[in-house]
């Protein structure tokens, strides 16, 4: 009778246990779609980027004003660079400056994307392909962007074609690489498992293998966003013609040669902003996505 009344008070308990379980694996996997309240934003996303603008623009001021560093031609005041910022402004210059430069580092992007992504597909899948291109791939994305501008102004002239050429150069190679890396980690279960399911060949690629290997892939399309763009700088500060227009490259330029450090320091800040806000708009919510839906990022 004693051993009865054990082993119940033991199912008892392990019952207990089992619900307490469930209930922490349900809080865990519990997902919050409200959307958090405006004041929680403000602290958590807005004011800490402001801080930080508001104490590079004190320190800047600071040096200037206790004359740390007191020539104007070597670092020109916050007040300078906003001068420069409402010259171009008012000349109806500004946006022309920045849309020469992003129309062609997006288009070229876009090229480096589809030339890239079946390169990447082709050197992961095929042994011989990735003997045999790998080791060039990895040697052009170490190589430095500005090395190909004389080159492809030999080859091409002083046009739009040069730029893009300089682009596809950086850019492909990284974001073949990406998905190589990506391709690489998928886990050899997902590919038998897709051809028992009748998934091979390009069904297989498209329904298996891309979705796998996305988190590698989208490391490599930000770094290759990041070699376009410096690339397309690095052929606009070389390579200047009335033909291509003034862009972002071309104003840092124009401001060393016109020895103009404010119009060089507003050059660098667009640059710096536009960098900042593709990665913003485009990179970092494809990013929450891809974690989003592989359960490692819930909302809050």
């Amino acid at each position: 009778m004693a051993s009865t009344e054990t082993k119940s008070a033991a199912a008892v308990d392990d019952s207990h246990d089992l619900a307490g379980l469930e209930a922490g694996l349900d809080a865990l996997e519990t997902v919050h779609t409200g959307r958090p309240p405006l004041r929680q934003t403000l602290v958590q996303k807005v004011l800490p980027p402001v801080v930080a603008v508001v104490l590079v623009l004190v320190v800047w001021q600071a040096l200037i004003t206790f004359k740390v560093v007191d020539d104007p031609t070597k670092l020109p005041s916050p007040g300078d660079v906003w001068g420069e910022v409402e010259d171009a402004w008012l000349q109806g210059k500004l946006f022309g400056y920045i849309w020469t430069s992003v129309s062609r580092g997006l288009l070229g992007f876009l090229l480096a994307l589809v030339i890239g992504t079946p390169l990447g597909l082709l050197v992961a899948r095929v042994k011989f392909v990735r003997a045999a291109i790998g080791p060039v791939l990895s040697g052009l994305q170490s190589l430095p962007s500005v090395a190909w501008v004389p080159p492809a102004v030999i080859w091409l002239g002083l046009n739009s074609s040069m730029m893009y050429a300089v682009i596809l150069l950086g850019a492909v190679p990284s974001i073949a690489n990406g998905l190589v890396s990506g391709v690489d980690q998928v886990p050899p279960l997902f590919l038998r498992a897709g051809r028992t399911m009748g998934a091979t060949g390009l069904r297989g690629t498209w329904h298996i293998v891309m979705p796998a290997a996305l988190p590698g892939y989208l490391a490599g399309l930000k770094q290759g966003w990041a070699f376009s763009w410096r690339s397309l700088m690095a052929a606009e500060i070389i390579a200047s013609s009335p033909d291509l227009g003034v862009g972002l490259g071309q104003l840092l330029e124009n401001g060393r040669t016109a020895s103009s450090m404010s119009m060089v320091f507003l050059a660098i800040l667009l640059i710096l902003i536009v960098g900042i806000a593709i990665d913003l708009l485009i990179f970092s919510p494809l990013e929450r996505w891809v974690l989003r839906s592989r359960g490692l990022l819930v909302k809050s």
